[in-house]
Order: structure tokens, then C-alpha cells, then sequence
């Protein structure tokens, strides 16, 4: 049974309000993933264009061996953004392997990614022992110290990029605070690579990521009453080499006003006014090194893929567990 913990419709509602009142104008990117966005962006992992799925998954094909060996035994696995889970069952059947035991509690803000992810481990791992979590991981309201004994808590897909550098510090040093001495990390982080690569993968050709992009739009429509016209929005991907990330926009194509029923307010847009949604930081292995540092873990290996287009990072909490 997957424990509810949604944000309520009041705190969603109060993140739109200060998000569209900012100048410039910006919205968090959990916005993305109610059951649409999350069907969506399974879509784009699948993509061509999408690289970083993909060459996430062959580091754990190739490595999860060595990976389950390094970080230990008797591991409870704690999944922060789990999604549907679909690369980590490579390392939850390799855990099956080494030890008789095994929990598995997989975070995250959308509810149908992760009652798709309990179906299909409960059908393929009937002996892993699934605890789902609806929760948004970046807040108080879930510690790994919560749960008994030597952890294992993995962070995949490069989802830390899309914090600025201070909050993805700050992130990784409240995952520290509820670790013990031994305890691990596995943290996925894309590189910096030719903007010729990182654009397409967020800016598809068949439409999919704008899909995505405008899916907040629609979601707000839906839950909030507004009036959105995702016709009058344009998906806009760049690469800001200076700050070594991509950046993900909606820019309106026309001068309009937009009515939030929930909130009872409007928002105005000028022509060529745009809605900043996410960005996607790309990193170096001392950027890296220096991010792990500084929330209090000790980097013990770094996976890659031939092409070294993607890092898989094994940190660790420093003394004796």
C-alpha cells in the first residue's frame, strides 16, 4: 500500500501564485509530474535524442555488481525521485542475489509513477519487500533515518541538476543528516558535453519534451482553474555554457492575460516574456567531488560509459558503520 503524502492543493496553489509574481517569472519543476507529465517524461527517456537514460542504465548493467559489492550487505534501498523505477530493479535483483532480505522504498511526488513501479516489482520481485512513499523528498516531511539499519539511498536520472548549486548542496547534506557512519550514496550526474548533444535531448524532434514543458501549464489549468492557451506558448531549451547548465523555458508568442480561477488572480504576459521551469546543471568530476564533499560524504568511485558522457557516483558516510 503506497502511503499518501501529497502536497496539499493549497501549498501547489501558493507555489504557482509566488512563482507567477516573481520577475522574472518561474515555476519548480515537480510541477511536471502529475499522471500526464509522468507518462511524458517516460516517453522522453525512450526518445533518441535522450541520452542520459539510456547511458545510465548500461553504467548500472555493466557496473551494479561491483556497485552492490562496495556498498555492502543487509541494505535497505531508499530511492529519492524513484519514478517508475525502471532502472533500479537492475540493482534491486543483483541485492536479491547477495542477500535473502531486501526492502525497497522508492520516493516520489507522483502517485501513479510509483503505483506503476509497486505492480511491476510486486509481479517480478515478489520477494522484495516494497515500500512506497508519495512524498516530496526535498522537504522535512521524509529522513532516511527513519528507517532501521545500514541504507543504501540512491539518486538517479541527474536529478540533482536540477537544483542550483547551493540548494543541491543543501539537498545532499539533509540525505547526509539521516545516514549513519557506512551508509551509501549513488548518485547520478550527467557531464558537460557538445551543446550539439545536450540540446536535442531537450528539445526532441517528435515534440515530446515540449509536450512535457507545456504539461505544467495544463496541469495548473486543470487544478487551479486557470486559462492557460498552450497554443500561445513556445518551448524554448538553451545551453548556458558560463553556468554549465541547460535551461528550460516557456515563452509566450503573444502579448496575453491569464486568469487562475483557484487563486483569483491574473497574470500578464508580454510578447516574447518567458516562464523559466527548469534548469539541468551538467558537471565536472571535481564539481562533483566538491558538491559530495561539502554534504558531508566521501567519494569511493566513480562509473562511466565508454563515451564518459555520464558519472554513477558511490559516496559514503566517513567512519565505521
Amino acid at each position: 500500500m503506497i502511503a499518501r503524502e501529497h502536497l496539499p492543493l493549497p501549498a501547489i496553489a501558493a507555489e504557482v501564485a509566488q512563482g507567477l509574481r516573481r520577475s522574472p517569472k518561474s515555476l519548480p519543476p515537480w510541477l511536471f509530474y502529475d499522471q500526464r507529465g509522468s507518462a511524458l517524461f517516460e516517453e522522453i527517456t525512450r526518445l533518441p535524442e535522450y541520452y542520459l537514460t539510456r547511458t545510465e542504465r548500461c553504467i548500472l548493467e555493466t557496473h551494479g555488481d561491483e556497485i552492490c559489492r562496495l556498498a555492502g550487505s543487509n541494505l535497505t534501498v531508499v530511492e529519492l525521485g524513484a519514478g517508475t523505477a525502471d532502472k533500479t530493479r537492475i540493482l534491486l535483483r543483483r541485492l536479491l542475489r547477495r542477500q535473502l532480505k531486501l526492502r525497497y522504498v522508492p520516493v516520489d511526488v507522483s502517485f501513479a509513477a510509483l503505483e506503476s513501479a509497486e505492480q511491476r516489482l510486486r509481479a517480478e520481485l515478489p520477494e522484495l519487500d516494497v515500500r512506497p512513499i508519495v512524498a516530496d523528498y526535498t522537504m522535512d516531511a521524509l529522513r532516511p533515518d527513519d528507517i532501521a539499519g545500514r541504507k543504501l539511498v540512491l539518486y538517479l536520472g541527474s536529478s540533482i541538476g536540477n537544483f542550483e548549486p547551493e540548494a543541491a548542496k543543501k539537498l545532499l547534506s539533509h540525505v547526509r543528516a539521516g545516514l549513519r557512519p557506512g551508509d551509501c550514496l549513488l548518485l547520478g550526474a550527467d557531464r558537460v558535453k557538445p551543446e550539439s548533444v545536450l540540446l536535442p535531448a531537450y528539445d526532441d524532434a517528435q515534440g515530446v519534451t515540449e509536450a512535457f514543458n507545456k504539461n505544467m501549464l495544463a496541469r495548473i489549468n486543470r487544478e487551479l482553474g486557470a486559462d492557460f492557451e498552450l497554443a500561445n506558448f513556445r518551448h524554448i531549451a538553451e545551453w548556458n555554457a558560463p553556468a554549465s547548465r541547460i535551461e528550460i523555458y516557456l515563452e509566450s508568442v503573444c502579448r496575453q492575460s491569464v486568469r487562475i480561477g483557484f487563486l483569483q488572480m491574473s497574470v500578464d504576459f508580454q510578447a516574447g516574456e518567458r516562464l523559466h521551469t527548469e534548469n539541468s546543471y551538467k558537471y565536472t568530476e571535481d564539481a562533483v567531488r566538491e558538491m559530495l564533499a561539502a554534504a558531508g560524504f566521501v567519494l569511493e568511485r566513480t562509473f562511466s560509459d565508454p563515451r564518459q558522457w555520464f558519472g554513477v557516483h558511490l559516496a559514503r558516510v566517513p567512519g565505521k558503520g
